[in-house]
């Protein structure tokens, strides 16, 4: 039995977000570009690579903290110096690297592209593009678009997601609503620019962290709440895939690959929140962690 439309639309850009990785590898030395050139809108880093180094270390630079492959320092796709803002971030990193095996998956290693994305800035925005392309997802979020049948998804769609919406509106003083219809429920001006301006109060790192989380749950709500500490990782992802979840039950798993999406949903999103949280928190993580 085919899927809903509300379905399709949720697993087909994900679909197609998987074939655009990049089979070539760059020429020379490893440390100055350890990535293809990014194409127009995104870095998609290569599938895999064979690990060339022994040891990763973290050390402080004029700019911030540099990433170490043996002897050599980590540079993005535009051979720019790999320089994050905290200590917490760029442990986090160098775990990344560190944690790979006798070949180096690309496509686990989140942190790193999301660092990447904000030191070369890909697309050329500037913090204000990038906040008004996150509230936009308003328009589309998925925990606002109803069915109104079958009545168990109905319920569940209700059960399940007003509480999130009650939450947001009353924890930003905004109305946000939710609508069986397609062209789904009419957002009000105010919220707009009160969600625009709690996004402001965010650096550029961390915006790119929460557009890159929103995009993974197509909710900018499901976001917030999981941004604010209101749903975990696990909830959150879970919230999103209503539907999906729905369709299973009833109709049966297929094997291996809802499990695979979802695996896969679940560590992009803890990976963006974590990056958001990492981009904003000022405090330095003690040395004596690195040597535990």
């Amino acid at each position: 039995m085919p899927k809903p439309l509300g379905v399709m639309w949720r697993i087909c850009p994900r679909l197609r977000n998987r074939g655009r990785c990049l089979l070539n590898r760059p020429p020379g030395d490893p440390s100055v570009s350890m990535w293809p050139r990014p194409p127009a809108r995104t870095y998609v880093p290569p599938t895999e690579r064979k690990r060339f180094y022994q040891n990763v270390s973290i050390s402080q630079g004029e700019g911030g903290f540099e990433i170490n492959l043996d002897h050599r320092k980590l540079k993005t796709p535009q051979a720019k110096l790999f320089t994050v803002p905290s200590e917490a971030l760029a442990i986090a990193v160098a775990t990344e690297w560190d944690s790979q095996q006798d070949t180096i998956k690309f496509y686990t290693m989140h942190l790193t592209t999301l660092c990447n994305t904000s030191l070369d800035n890909p697309t050329q925005r500037n913090k204000d593009q990038l906040i008004r392309a996150t509230v936009k997802f308003l328009d589309t979020d998925t925990i606002c678009y109803r069915v109104e049948e079958p009545e168990t998804l109905v319920e569940l769609q209700k059960n399940e997601w007003d509480p999130i919406i009650e939450w947001a509106e009353k924890r930003y003083g905004v109305e946000i609503g939710s609508s069986t219809s397609i062209m789904g429920p009419s957002v009000p001006s105010h919220t707009r620019e009160v969600l625009t301006s709690h996004l402001s109060s965010y650096n550029m790192w961390a915006l790119q962290g929460i557009e890159f989380v929103v995009a993974q749950l197509k909710s900018m709500l499901l976001t917030l709440g999981l941004i604010d500490l209101r749903l975990t990782v696990e909830q959150a992802v879970l919230l999103s895939r209503l539907e999906e979840e729905y369709q299973i039950q009833k109709w049966g798993n297929i094997e291996w690959a809802h499990d695979y999406e979802l695996q896969e949903l679940r560590a992009r999103t803890a990976a963006g929140t974590l990056f958001v949280h990492l981009c904003s928190e000022s405090s330095t993580v003690k040395h004596k962690l690195l040597q535990e």
